[in-house]
């Protein structure tokens, strides 16, 4: 077996460690990368709700929206109580609507006249058999009383409900019955009467109905409000994520260009060489790379002048890792552009020799 000397241990540790360092930069950029796509669907929500409700976007906040942040969480409860607090005298209302339309119906079936709706009509004993062709919702008092005592999904919910069962139970008897029949002039007097005690409600039905389609406007405004204010806070919290993220990715960055070596002189030199070497296409994306590190530097300007030697050093490698790319890619558009002239070259000799060939025999 052979053996290591000290020189070849201390650069197998080396290798190790550095690849330890590589893998921990690598698992770094996967957990910021993967921070910068969910922070990118917050800000397309953000940019999403202000598009499409034409609203202009917060900035972001200071102490004072911290303040009106406060306001609007204590209001928001407040909106939220006050909002139970009406669903709940409104269903009350509508409850006592509805108990007011019971007293009225109650009267209705006290009436002389009313046994005869009292119960569905009995059709197969009184041998109507065409009653279900005339007559397609069949409607009598005690289901309506039924369905407004019912403890489950089938309870009447407003009292026009109610109404428009009561008018039907009338509706049917006079449809089915010839006019003057008996029980066609007993439904029409029980209507009349009807009608005359449910007119005295109406008022208050369509006085409710009003009130209730404000309270479903004002909660559907805070609703939205609501709605504002959770992406108002989405948008702000957003910023502030931005910011400690830029603050991560800034932090990183001097940590990696501290574990990196400075650039030579000569290779100062090489970066300058390939610079001029890059299309035009490349060459302002190289700029834009410098313009990036450097605010004061003018990338737009018609003559530039790069000094290598005041580039930080982050710039020098991140430009490096550029121009070698870029002068890879152009190398290997070259060589495949050479590539296909040499073949189009060859398929052109050889489509002259197959002439001369054809030509030589034709001779012959």
């Amino acid at each position: 077996m052979g053996t290591l000397d000290s020189d070849s241990v201390k650069k197998g540790s080396g290798e190790v460690v550095i690849a330890a360092e590589v893998e921990r930069f690598r698992h770094q950029i996967d957990e910021e990368t993967f921070k910068v796509d969910e922070l990118e669907k917050k800000v397309n929500e953000v940019a999403q709700f202000y598009m499409s409700s034409n609203k202009k976007p917060l900035s972001k906040c200071g102490s004072v929206m911290k303040d009106r942040e406060k306001e609007r969480q204590i209001l928001g409860r407040k909106k939220q109580s006050d909002g139970t607090i009406k669903e709940y005298t409104c269903t009350k209302r509508m409850q006592e609507l509805m108990r007011q339309f019971g007293t009225i119906l109650k009267q209705i079936m006290q009436h002389r006249y009313s046994w005869i709706f009292m119960e569905p009509v009995d059709v197969k004993s009184l041998g109507l058999h065409d009653y279900y062709e005339v007559i397609k919702k069949p409607m009598d008092f005690g289901t309506i009383k039924n369905q407004m005592e019912a403890k489950d999904g089938t309870r009447y919910k407003h009292v026009r409900e109610i109404c428009a069962d009561v008018r039907l139970v009338f509706e049917n008897a006079m449809t089915y019955n010839a006019k003057g029949s008996d029980v066609y002039d007993m439904a029409e007097t029980l209507s009349a009467k009807f009608e005359e005690r449910w007119q005295q409600l109406l008022l208050k039905v369509i006085e409710e109905e009003d009130k209730h389609k404000e309270e479903v406007a004002e909660s559907h405004l805070d609703m939205q409000e609501s709605q504002e204010d959770g992406i108002a806070k989405l948008a702000r919290d957003t910023g502030n994520e931005l910011d400690e993220l830029v603050l991560h990715l800034e932090e990183f960055r001097e940590m990696v260009v501290q574990k990196c070596r400075k650039i030579s002189t000569e290779e100062k030199r090489k970066l300058g060489a390939g610079l001029t070497r890059l299309t035009p296409q490349d060459l302002t994306k190289a700029l834009e790379i410098i313009a990036q590190m450097n605010p004061n530097f003018q990338a737009s300007a018609e003559e530039v002048d790069i000094d290598m030697d005041a580039l930080s050093e982050s710039t020098l490698w991140k430009l490096k890792f550029f121009v070698k790319g870029a002068l890879e890619a152009q190398a290997n558009k070259t060589a495949a552009n050479k590539g296909q002239e040499n073949s189009k070259r060859k398929r052109e000799i050889c489509d002259a020799l197959a002439k001369t060939a054809k030509k030589r025999n034709k001779k012959i």
